[in-house]
């Protein structure tokens, strides 16, 4: 309780008290108004309680002040008793006056009637007009009033009472003292009993007051119960008091001005008004913001400071003054307050329209608002005033917040229709002067300018400028107009210029020069309505004179239109023609003629120029008047002969109109000279004269202009109007510029003479020409790529002739070998193919070059294939590799075969894969010819259009991936595209910025807009553009390489060996050659050659050649038969393949011609051989002579054969019998260019490259910097847009359409391909022999085909395993460096020491008075720091205020047991939501009834929820506590907070009712950039103690600025990549195993992980945007205690995922080595013993819980460790590990304790679990015995192999009992006796498979 003194000067002049907001003042007395309902005497002690006592009415005045705050329904008491006796004695029977109950007398009254004898106390009756009544009945229960007097207080014994000043002043103790003087006063309980014997008691008193002096005296706050227990006991009986006098005196003066501005000066000063005291005075001032300043020794007891805020805001200056023997505090508000700059958006809006500012509309009568803002101010007052009227206004705090003013229908009216100009202010306290902006309603004034110019027309020149200056400032921005303004204010310059023409000035200089200037006046208020610049030029005289055609006299006028910047606009071509007036010269004379119409009337007009237009102007004198125009030439008309004629009056609106004749010179023919004009009036039957007259004046004129771009004047597109008059001529134009533009496009121009001075003004626009740079220089870069690529590119075009061909081979196949464009498509791998013919199988043949890399990614190898004799037509192809090499995986695209002599060609389309580990695992294939359908179809041809077009056709793409056949070179390529380039910027800077033409109709094409100037630039720019660089295109293309072509020469046999020993074995062996080649034509002859030619059986060359001659002879029969057509001839022993020439004469007779011719041929070479051998080798002569004569023998015979028919002999004579040539000649004439065109196209490339990038800087510097740079980004973004969408689009559409519609397909060309003969191909026969029989011509067998498999499967499981724990360590290390990169070791020691420092002087058991002090002591000390602003020692910044808040539980909230009712009056009972009191209530927590209750939500009286406060429920250490409650906010300073905790403290803010205390605040630690948020938390179970519990949590929400941030943030992102794999590929494995993914323990785990990552990420983006919320909130409200726990919350869970996410990933490394044999031991020795120790689990459960429940119930009550189930249980396992107190078991039950804890270590740890560790060894052993090893052992010891491959060491694969591994690139040795040829079933199997899916 604090009682608050009366201020008093030094004469002691009385001042009003100030009150609480819950009291009411009254002189120097303060009145309560308790709605509770007492007892006299217990309302008087209530009131004593609180420093008070019952209230006294010593006037009139206090009567009528006391009736306006009664309630008339209730009656209340009054401070009215007996009148005591100086004995202290009282009866309740003694009959006396009543008096106060201060003793004083009754000098008021307002009684209802006079007190009856035997009144003991009195009330007021509210019933009775608050008339008073006494009574004897005291024990009534009625409401009372308090009365707190200032400067007086009573203080009973045992209370604590604190006597408390205002600012800058201390207490002065006038008199008191202790004991009893009044019975009245601090009555104790006995003493209050009506006790029928009277009693009296002797009490006396002491004065006190020069105790209370010495402990209070110049003090602001002192404690009264300090020093009452030292003043004995004068009155033991009835009790003493302590009565005290004092007033309080200023001692100090704080001064400074309320309201400034912000880094404004403020001047704070500091004035001792009493005697400096003894001791030194140590004064410090605080700014309010966090700043102190010491004021140690006042100089003249006055001290100054001046200081400067920097940010808005209400800020408590305070300064206090301390020494040995006072203490004193003054405090001052100051507003600061920032300066408003100046006004941001306003809008004004009318019902549903707004507008802005300058164009307020509004109707008569309705309400409009205006929105605006300010850029910078607060505290700002905004109004809007009509002069000085004051419409409406507004007051906000912050002013760049957009507010609204509404201005009331009202007001409105009160301004009245038409056009009011509003003036807007805002202003505050610091902005001199106000701020102000006009709202003009600019639509209402163009309307009053038009009445007032229609009803007062202008009469001078100056008059016309000064309105269209008028309107021009209307229209300054006429774009904000709405279209009927600009339409009004567009007639308002017409009418403008209108009046010009009809004013009659004189012809001096000076009226010119006002009309001109008028006129521009006029023309540029034009030109901002239509938003253009317009350039008007007037001239006195013609300056295109030298053209003397136009005949051009008087003033010559100028008008063009522009843009903003500065593009001419076009004007022609309009539907509704321009009205242009043009003074006429004054000179000319004008011949006016008044003829009489009496009878006919004529005259004469003179027309001088052929161009001339006449215009006949007739005023008649009567209106209507008929008449009929007869003109005629040289001569006066008739009716019948004229030049001219016409009937008046004519149609028209007007007089003038009706009566005007023009003539153009087309109605004149273009005749000069004289014409004559004759009138004849029309009159009705029988009148022959009419009585009027006519006034006629002829006026010549014409309307040129002059055309740019035929450089002369011209009428085109323009006449005269009928309104021309003799002063102006009114000319009517289509057009203002030049009319014709021509078919095309004229583009902007460009003067190559100005290249000096263009190239002067670089340094100012060095845009395009750095760009052309720059692309030049980047030009020059790629092409030495290009070149190297193009090398490279030549190595690979060739046909590589093969090595294993047989030089005897004549008959030649091109074989062209197309690798697929798929990933992984090449390979390493040997290549082998067989052809399949209708007439005989090639050889196999091994696809090698060792010069160039073959079968890469979507290349083309071409190779030459022999053969001994024509195969036929192809059936298909076999291929096959030896899944060699580091990659043998081969997808391959398709194959080409070439007839070389006949040029036929066969097309193979495989698009399959020879792997074992892709497609269907094949190494070996057929592949059959493909059909015209097959090549036709859709995919096929797509494919092939797509991949040409891009890699051959498409000039960009194609740089990159050429084919490298191609004549056209990469470096040609890129120079076309640099050509291109340029020459499409040149087009387009061009036709940049061409004006559009608004005449101009648009076209649409669905959501595209295009007009024909659009449309005829683009064509423009394509003849300018494509015409050159098709050509250019086209000569590279068609211009073959000047290179020499090495053809592979065969050499004829009769010089192949003449560097070889000829030996018998060499004949011998060439003739077994012959028949094993022969043997195949014969099925019966094969058995008898293999048994006669077996090998190591020594072979006479003799019976060999006798062998050979019998083929002969057979084939000689053969084809007598096939001429006969009566047989044909078998050339195969194996089934005919389908399509085959069975069944046709035709073709076996020209194949078995073909192969006589080849024998005959080996002849000649077999006898050459034997005369190079001579007798000599032989072992006798007789066998040479007989062999050579064989050998004619048999030449003869085929001889014969040969010539049955010469044309058929011709036909198979080879290519190189003929000549030397080895392939295709090259024809002379294909389409190609000579080789020299060249030069011509390198010519062509950099003439366009240079001229137009010469042209486009010439262009660039001509526009300027901004539109250099505007069009530069636009064709960057173009040519980008075009590159990347555009083509490709037009590429796909292209090849869909010749696919579906053309269907064409493109044959390669390979005439210019060079052939190179492979080195292999120079050695011996005997090479090619040895090369025949290895073990490589043969396809692997299907064992060693699985075995590769089994192989490859392995790597591909060990690299996999492998890739899988370097990726997963890789995760886990990102995932490790996230979770400790964000946390930091600084933040335990930041919680701890905080934790320490509040946590001292608390006791385990505390009550409310504990708590307090507590509070007052360490909570504010350690609050309040050293620094102000800090915590503790001034290393942590307290965030905000600190926030004291507590829940609370409703009265009588439990029920009471019958018995104990009349013991216990009330229970409370323990904290539950559902007893939450969440009531409002006044100080002491009393329920007011009075109506002016304080709505604040900061009264720590009233109720606040969660949502209001930003919290969040709690859990306690006993139970969840809502996030609401009453709350009190401590601070910004600790005087502040001391003053608000003695507040709460005297008001009982704590009581019986309070359960839970939470003190809330936040700190940041800048040294560790920390925030911790703090909660303190003091709860009870309803019992009166309190326990203490906090909660720290330290989050950083700041981010760090060192190089560990910068990395944790790249892990945190490479984190994320690490999900996203894992995604895809958990993704995959779904998608694979669908629903049994799910039952995978694996699985889920990664896919717990997946989830559990996006959620921390989700987390996390939630935690930043909460701490950034939090910390705007604070910044914003430093005043105020801003919540962080919601961060806190959302940083807590981050942490909890992040800590599971690394368990679960540290768990997954079992998964990893789940391959490890004793790792896989362990889990399969768990798995087996899983249904015996879940069993034991269970009953370990059971038994933990059995025993957790026995110990709760009994030890529950005594012991924290049992004191809830969870406790217990948590006690019983940590005894089953050795943590376990005895002695408190022990001590309190010996042998109950005992017995229950030694059978739990019995059972549980002696029995169950080691019956649990049994089961689990006694598996372990049997999956000893039992366990088999896994397969994927091996893959751990492949692994480990690579890995020590990889570093050089040795691994020993001591577990490899299964035999030697396949070698990894199938190094195998494929011993298959199998002959390729004799596999026609399997090739006619393949072939049907192939063909029939």
């Amino acid at each position: 309780m604090s009682l608050d003194g009366l201020s008093c000067a030094e004469d002691k002049t009385k001042l009003t008290v100030s009150c609480p907001e819950y009291q009411k003042a009254l002189g120097d007395s303060c009145y309560e108004f308790v709605g509770l309902q007492h007892t006299f005497f217990s309302a008087q002690a209530w009131c004593e309680k609180r420093g008070a006592h019952l209230a006294f009415v010593p006037d009139e005045e206090t009567q009528h002040f006391l009736q306006r705050h009664l309630d008339s329904k209730k009656d209340v008491w009054l401070g009215l008793a007996p009148f005591a006796v100086t004995s202290l004695q009282y009866s309740p029977t003694v009959e006396g006056p009543l008096s106060w109950l201060d003793g004083s007398q009754i000098t008021y009254s307002n009684w209802v009637s006079s007190p009856q004898p035997g009144a003991a106390c009195g009330l007021i009756l509210g019933n009775s007009s608050f008339q008073w009544k006494a009574t004897r009945d005291c024990n009534k229960e009625l409401h009372f009033i308090c009365q707190f007097e200032s400067g007086r207080s009573t203080v009973c014994a045992g209370h604590d009472t604190a006597l408390q000043c205002g600012s800058g002043q201390v207490l002065m103790i006038d008199d008191s003292f202790y004991g009893r003087k009044n019975i009245y006063y601090c009555r104790s309980t006995h003493s209050q009993s009506t006790s029928a014997k009277p009693t009296q008691h002797q009490c006396g008193w002491v004065d006190v007051a020069e105790s209370l002096t010495a402990h209070c005296h110049g003090r602001q706050v002192c404690q009264i119960s300090e020093v009452m227990d030292s003043f004995g006991e004068p009155c033991p009986q009835l009790g003493s008091y302590l009565s005290l006098d004092y007033h309080c005196k200023d001692g100090l003066t704080l001064s400074a001005i309320a309201v400034a501005a912000v880094f404004d000066d403020v001047t704070i000063t500091v004035k001792w008004l009493l005697d400096l005291p003894r001791g030194n005075l140590s004064c410090k001032l605080s700014t309010g913001d966090g700043h102190v300043i010491y004021l140690h020794s006042p100089e003249g007891l006055e001290s100054i400071v001046v200081y400067k805020y920097i940010y808005p805001s209400t800020f408590v200056v305070a300064v206090e003054c301390t020494s040995s023997e006072m203490h004193i505090v003054a405090q001052k508000i100051i507003t600061i307050q920032e300066p408003i700059t100046q006004f941001g958006i306003i809008r004004c809006c009318a019902g549903k329209l707004c507008f802005h500012a300058t164009n307020c509309k509004a109707l008569y009568g309705e309400p409009f608002q205006t929105q605006m803002e300010v850029k910078a101010g607060t505290n700002v007052t905004y109004r809007i005033q009509s002069d000085e009227i004051l419409l409406s206004g507004l007051s906000v705090v912050r002013g760049n917040v957009p507010q609204n003013i509404t201005v009331t229908p009202e007001m409105v009216k009160q301004l009245g229709p038409g056009c009011h100009k509003l003036t807007l202010y805002a202003s505050n306290m610091v902005t001199f002067p106000d701020v102000s902006a006009d709202l003009q309603l600019r639509e209402q004034m163009l309307g009053i300018m038009t009445d007032t110019i229609s009803k007062i027309p202008p009469n001078t020149p100056a008059d016309v400028q000064a309105i269209a200056k008028g309107v021009s400032a209307l229209v300054q921005k006429g774009t904000e107009l709405s279209s009927s303004a600009q339409v009004e204010a567009s007639l308002l310059f017409a009418n403008l210029s209108s009046s010009l023409l009809h004013m009659n000035l004189n012809k001096s200089e000076e009226s010119k020069n006002e009309i001109f200037s008028a006129t521009s006046t006029i023309v540029e208020g034009a030109s901002n309505i239509l938003d253009y610049s317009s350039n008007m030029l007037s001239l006195g005289k013609n300056p295109f004179s030298w053209k003397e055609r136009g005949n051009i006299s008087g003033l010559i006028g100028a008008l063009s239109l522009t843009t903003k910047d500065g593009s001419a606009i076009p004007v022609a071509n309009l539907s509704q023609d321009i009205e242009i007036l043009l003074p006429r010269p004054v000179e000319e004379q004008v011949n006016t003629s008044v003829l009489d119409l009496g009878n006919y009337s004529t005259t004469s007009i003179n027309i001088l120029s052929a161009n001339t237009t006449l215009v006949l102007k007739m005023v008649p004198s009567v209106d209507p008047l008929p008449f009929k125009l007869f003109l005629g030439y040289m001569n006066y008309p008739t009716e019948t002969n004229y030049a001219a004629m016409t009937d008046m009056p004519q149609q028209g609106t007007t007089q003038e109109e009706r009566y005007t004749w023009l003539l153009d010179p087309k109605a004149l023919k273009g005749n000069t000279g004289k014409y004559y004009l004759v009138v004849r009036p029309i009159v009705g039957p029988g009148i022959k004269s009419i009585n009027a007259t006519l006034s006629i004046t002829s006026i010549a004129t014409s309307c040129t202009f002059w055309n740019e771009s035929a450089l002369d004047w011209s009428n085109f597109g323009c006449r005269v109007g009928v309104q021309t008059t003799p002063l102006v001529t009114q000319c009517l134009c289509n057009h203002l510029t030049f009319f014709g533009s021509s078919f095309f496009v004229t583009p902007n121009t460009v003067d190559p003479s100005r290249t000096t001075e263009l190239f002067g003004t670089f340094a100012q626009n060095p845009v395009v020409v750095c760009f052309v740079g720059a692309l030049f220089v980047a030009y020059l870069l790629v092409v030495v790529w290009a070149r190297r690529k193009d090398i490279q590119d030549m190595a690979k075009v060739k046909v590589t002739v093969l090595a294993d061909n047989n030089p005897m081979d004549e008959y030649r196949y091109l074989l062209s070998v197309s690798t697929g464009h798929r990933r992984g498509a090449c390979t390493s791998s040997q290549v082998i193919i067989t052809l399949l013919g209708a007439e005989g199988n090639g050889e196999p043949h091994h696809l090698t070059d060792p010069k160039k890399c073959l079968f890469e990614r979507a290349a083309v190898d071409m190779f030459l294939i022999t053969a001994p004799f024509s195969l036929g037509d192809l059936q298909a192809i076999r291929l096959w590799h030896n899944n060699s090499g580091s990659h043998p995986a081969w997808y391959i695209g398709s194959c080409m075969v070439q007839d070389l002599q006949t040029e036929e060609k066969w097309h193979f389309l495989c698009n399959s894969w020879l792997a074992i580990d892709m497609g269907d695992g094949s190494l070996d294939k057929v592949f059959p010819v493909s059909t015209d359908i097959d090549l036709k179809r859709f995919s096929n041809l797509f494919f092939m259009k797509t991949t040409k077009a891009f890699t051959d056709g498409h000039l960009w793409y194609s740089v990159v991936n050429r084919p490298p056949s191609s004549t056209f070179t990469c470096v040609q390529r890129v120079s076309c595209c640099f050509s291109l380039l340029l020459c499409t910027m040149l087009t387009s800077i061009m036709f940049y910025g061409i004006p559009k033409d608004p005449s101009e109709q648009t076209m649409e094409l669905g959501h595209f807009k295009f007009t024909w100037q659009h449309f005829m630039i683009g064509i423009q720019s394509s003849l300018i553009m494509f015409p050159l660089n098709i050509l250019i295109v086209s000569i590279f293309r068609k211009t073959p390489r000047k290179v020499s072509i090495n053809k592979h020469k065969t050499k004829k046999t009769d010089t192949l060996q003449h560097n070889v020993n000829v030996t018998l074995d060499v004949v011998i062996e060439d003739i077994t050659r012959i028949a094993h080649l022969l043997s195949k034509t014969v099925k019966s002859n094969k058995q008898c050659l293999e048994s006669e030619l077996r090998p190591g059986q020594q072979v006479d060359i003799h019976a060999v050649l006798s062998v050979v001659e019998d083929f002969i002879k057979q084939n000689n029969k053969t084809c007598d038969t096939a001429q006969s057509k009566s047989s044909s001839f078998q050339i195969l022993a194996q089934p005919q393949l389908p399509g085959s020439a069975r069944g046709h004469p035709g073709a076996t007779l020209e194949g078995i011609q073909k192969k006589s011719y080849y024998l005959y041929r080996q002849l000649c070479h077999i006898e050459k051989k034997l005369s190079q051998l001579g007798p000599s080798g032989f072992p006798n002569p007789h066998s040479y002579s007989q062999a050579l004569q064989q050998v004619r023998g048999m030449k003869g015979l085929l001889e014969d054969q040969l010539n049955l028919d010469d044309l058929t002999q011709k036909r198979l004579i080879p290519a190189d019998s003929a000549g030397d040539n080895g392939v295709m000649k090259r024809l002379c004439c294909h389409g190609e260019l000579p080789w020299w065109f060249i030069f011509v196209g390198w010519l062509l490339v950099i003439g366009t490259s240079v001229v137009a990038g010469y042209f486009t800087m010439l262009y660039g510097l001509k526009y300027g910097k901004e539109r250099s740079v505007s069009w530069l980004v636009s064709m960057v973004v173009s040519f980008f847009h075009s590159l990347l969408v555009i083509q490709p689009l037009k590429v796909i559409g292209l090849a869909i359409f010749f696919s579906l519609v053309i269907k064409e397909v493109e044959v390669e060309d390979f005439r210019n391909v060079p052939f190179v003969e492979n080195d292999g191909n120079k050695g011996d026969t005997d090479q090619q022999k040895i090369r025949r029989d290895s073990s490589l011509y043969e396809p692997p067998s299907p064992a060693d085909v699985e075995k590769m498999k089994r192989n490859k499967i392995m790597n591909q499981k060990a690299i996999a395993l492998l890739r899988e724990i370097l990726t997963y360590m890789g995760f886990l290390w990102m995932l490790l460096l996230v979770a400790y990169g964000r946390r930091d070791p600084n933040a335990f020691f930041l919680n701890q020491h905080i934790q320490d420092s509040f946590s001292r002087e608390i006791s385990d058991s505390m009550n409310l008075g504990d708590v307090f002090t507590w509070a007052n002591t360490s909570l504010l000390n350690n609050l309040f720091g050293v620094y102000p602003g800090f915590i503790t020692d001034g290393n942590s910044k307290l965030v905000g205020d600190a926030r004291l808040r507590q829940l609370r539980v409703q009265k009588n909230s439990c029920q009471i047991a019958g018995s104990m009712l009349q013991f216990v009056p009330d229970c409370h009972a323990p904290y539950s939501w559902e007893v939450e009191d969440m009531g409002s209530y006044e100080p002491g927590w009393n329920h007011s009834v009075r109506d002016n209750i304080s709505t604040s939500t900061s009264s720590p009286w009233k109720y606040q929820t969660q949502a209001q406060l930003r919290a969040y429920p709690v859990w306690g250490e006993m139970v969840l506590y809502r996030g609401g409650g009453f709350v009190s906010e401590l601070g910004p300073d600790l005087q502040n907070a001391s003053n608000t905790l003695e507040y709460l403290f005297r008001n009982k803010w704590l009581d019986t009712y309070t359960r839970a205390i939470f003190i809330e605040f936040t700190v940041y630690n800048a040294n560790v950039n920390l925030f911790c948020i703090v909660t303190l938390l003091l709860e009870t179970t309803a019992v009166g103690a309190f326990q203490f519990h906090s909660e720290l949590h330290s989050v950083r929400l700041y981010t760090s600025t060192g190089d560990l941030y910068s990395f944790v943030v790249a892990a945190e992102v490479i984190y994320l990549l690490f999900i996203l794999y894992y995604m895809f590929l958990q993704g995959k494995l779904m998608k694979q195993q669908r629903w049994a993914y799910f039952r995978s323990k694996w699985n889920l785990l990664e896919l717990t992980v997946i989830l559990l990552s996006w959620s921390a990420v989700a987390v996390f983006i939630k935690r930043t945007l909460l701490g950034n919320r939090d910390i705007t909130y604070y910044q914003n409200h430093k005043d105020k205690f801003a919540s962080f726990y919601e961060t806190a919350t959302a940083d807590s869970t981050l942490e909890y995922l992040i800590a599971f996410l690394v368990l679960l990933a540290t768990i997954k490394l079992w998964h990893l080595l789940r391959l490890n044999p004793k790792m896989n031991l362990v889990a399969a020795a768990l798995q087996r013993a899983w249904n015996e120790t879940s069993s034991i689990i269970v009953v370990i459960a059971i038994m933990l819980v059995a025993y957790s429940i026995a110990c709760n119930l009994i030890y529950g009550w005594r012991m924290s460790s049992y004191r809830t189930v969870a406790d217990a249980l948590m006690t019983i396992i940590l005894l089953q590990i050795g943590i376990f107190n005895y002695d408190e078991v022990l001590d309190s039950t010996p042998l109950l304790g005992g017995l229950l804890f030694g059978s739990c270590i019995v059972f549980m740890t002696f029995v169950v679990l080691n019956l649990l560790i049994s089961i689990v060894l006694m598996a372990f052993t049997q999956e000893q015995i039992y366990h088999k090893a896994s397969d994927e052992e091996e893959i751990v010891d492949l692994m480990l192999k690579k890995i020590c491959g990889l570093f050089g060491i040795k691994y020993n694969n001591t577990n490899d009992t299964r035999g030697s591994d396949v070698n990894e690139g199938s190094g195998l040795t494929l011993n298959n006796s199998r002959n390729i040829i004799n596999s026609s079933a399997d090739v006619k199997q393949h072939l049907t498979t192939h063909r029939n899916p």
